[in-house]
């Protein structure tokens, strides 16, 4: 029975739980439903963490964004994770010393929130990285 709090309890409206054996009974299906709610090591095997910057990319970005993603990663780093310029770190060739030897995912949604505050978001509330690299190309920096 859940009481007032959606927590499960062993009290029944009748209070017919004052018996022994009814109250032991009560205990271990409480006992039950707190163990089958326990995650299992087999179920943390289930999810796969993205490897790279571009299983990120696949599995967050629709294709178009992906492929001009793509396109700034290579241009910029040559996908090197630790790729150095001056003061300007990692894929992206950000200026931010947070990136100098940053793990992936960390780069990506750096990267993710820079351009959708610089160049909006698509219908699909992704950043706009097709507009991050015209505006590179229109500077001559692609």
């Amino acid at each position: 029975m859940l009481d007032s709090h959606d927590m499960l309890s062993c009290k029944s409206p009748s209070r017919a739980h004052r018996k022994p054996l009814r109250r032991i009974a009560c205990g271990v299906a409480v006992a039950l439903v707190g163990a089958l709610c326990l995650p299992t090591e087999a179920s943390n095997g289930d999810i796969k963490q993205p490897k790279d910057i571009m299983q990120l990319a696949d599995i967050q970005l629709t294709e178009k964004q992906e492929y001009c993603h793509n396109l700034i990663t290579f241009k910029e780093s040559s996908n090197n994770r630790h790729a150095v310029n001056g003061s300007h770190y990692g894929y992206y060739q950000g200026k931010s010393k947070a990136l100098k030897g940053a793990p992936d995912d960390y780069q990506f949604y750096w990267y993710w929130s820079y351009v959708s505050h610089r160049y909006g978001t698509t219908q699909y509330d992704e950043p706009d990285y097709c507009k991050a690299l015209h505006h590179l190309r229109v500077k001559g920096w692609q």
